[in-house]
């Protein structure tokens, strides 16, 4: 599913027009964005917890051409699904 696809389900499902939906979805995903940038998590019930993880710095070597690449320490966003999505992708 695009984000097209998304926002064209939220206006049928929910009776808007299209632009409130998609100022809606664009709320949402911007307000999540914002809450990991911040190094904070998301949980929402019966779908999952978004959070940030540190990565730690490390050397790699890449397998086409044997050079060694040095990779900074950085953050990076997971997710882990609740009880409820597992229950339906599973089915």
């Amino acid at each position: 599913m695009t984000k097209r696809q998304l926002i064209d389900q939220v206006s049928r499902k929910a009776h808007l027009p299209k632009r409130s939906a998609t100022e809606a979805v664009d709320v949402f995903l911007e307000e999540i964005g914002r809450t990991l940038s911040k190094g904070e998590k998301v949980v929402l019930s019966g779908f999952g917890t978004f959070r940030v993880i540190r990565m730690k710095g490390k050397t790699v070597r890449i397998p086409n051409t044997e050079k060694f690449v040095t990779i900074k320490p950085h953050r990076s966003p997971r997710f882990t699904p609740g009880k409820a999505l597992k229950r339906k992708v599973t089915r």
